[in-house]
C-alpha cells in the first residue's frame, strides 16, 4: 500500500505543480482551455485502454457494465450536490460568475476537487495489482490532466479573491487525499476476485467519463475554441503511445 500511495502522490503533485503555475503565470485563458483539452484526451485514453479494456477481460461484459454505470451515478451525484453549493465552475480560469466567494463556495470547491482527483488516483492505485508495477500511461495521463484542473482552478480561486497560501493549501490537501485514494484503490483490492477488480476498474472509468464531461471538457471547449478538439486528440494520442510501453 505504501508503494501505491507513493505513486499515488506523484500522480497527484502535478495539481501542486500547477497551482502554482495558475498563481504566479499570466497564462491566457485560450491557453488554459487547450491545456484543459489536452489533458482530457490523456484521460479518455487511459479509460479506454488502461480500465475499460483490462475490466472487460477480468470480468466480461455484465461486470463492465454495472461498474460504469455505477461509477456514473456515484460522481454524477457528488458532483450534483456539490454544485449546489457553489463549486460549478471549479475547473473555469475565470471562477464563478459572483465577485466574491465564501465559506461555503471555499469549502464547495475544496470537495470538487477531491471529487474529481478521488476515481483518478484509485486508478493508479488499481494498476498496481497485477505485479508488473505501476502503470505508466495511467500515472502519466493522470499527472498531465492534473496540472491544467489545477491551473485553471487555482486561477479561478483567485479571480475569486481567494488567498495563494489558500489556494496552495486546498491543492496539497487534494494530494495527499489521492495518496490515500491510490492506497486505497490497491490495498482494498489486493488478493481479490477478477470480478472485484473488474468492478472497480469500471467503476473508476465510469467516474473519470463523466467528470471529464460534466467538468472538464465544457471549459475546455469554452476556453480553447474550437482548437480544444484537436488537443484533445494530441492528448488521446500521446496517451496511448505511452501505453504500448507497458
Amino acid at each position: 500500500m505504501a508503494e501505491a500511495a507513493g505513486w499515488g502522490l506523484l500522480g497527484a503533485s502535478s495539481l501542486l505543480i500547477g497551482a502554482v503555475i495558475g498563481l504566479k503565470l499570466p497564462i491566457p485563458s485560450r491557453v488554459i482551455g487547450l491545456i484543459l483539452a489536452f489533458g482530457a484526451g490523456t484521460l479518455i485514453s487511459a479509460v479506454a485502454f488502461e480500465l475499460t479494456d483490462e475490466a472487460y477481460r477480468l470480468g466480461g461484459g455484465d461486470t463492465l457494465t454495472l461498474g460504469l454505470a455505477l461509477g456514473a451515478l456515484a460522481y454524477f451525484a457528488g458532483d450534483y450536490a456539490i454544485e449546489r453549493r457553489g463549486a460549478e465552475r471549479r475547473m473555469s480560469p475565470m471562477g464563478r460568475t459572483e465577485e466574491s466567494t465564501s465559506a461555503t463556495s471555499a469549502s464547495a470547491l475544496l470537495l470538487g476537487a477531491v471529487l474529481d482527483g478521488i476515481p483518478e488516483s484509485a486508478v493508479i492505485g488499481i494498476s498496481l495489482l497485477g505485479g508488473e508495477g505501476v502503470g505508466v500511461a495511467v500515472l502519466a495521463a493522470v499527472f498531465l490532466s492534473n496540472m491544467p484542473e489545477a491551473i485553471a482552478s487555482s486561477r479561478g480561486m483567485r479571480h475569486e479573491g481567494m488567498g495563494a497560501a489558500h489556494v496552495l493549501v486546498t491543492w496539497l490537501t487534494v494530494v495527499a487525499i489521492s495518496g490515500v485514494a491510490a492506497a486505497a484503490g490497491y490495498g482494498l483490492l489486493e488478493g481479490a476476485s477478477g470480478d472485484s477488480v473488474a468492478l472497480l476498474q469500471a467503476f473508476a472509468g465510469g467516474a473519470v467519463l463523466t467528470m471529464l464531461v460534466d467538468t472538464m471538457i465544457p471549459e475546455a471547449q469554452k476556453y480553447g475554441g474550437r482548437v480544444a478538439g484537436l488537443a484533445t486528440v494530441l492528448g488521446f494520442a500521446l496517451a496511448y503511445l505511452l501505453s504500448t510501453l507497458d
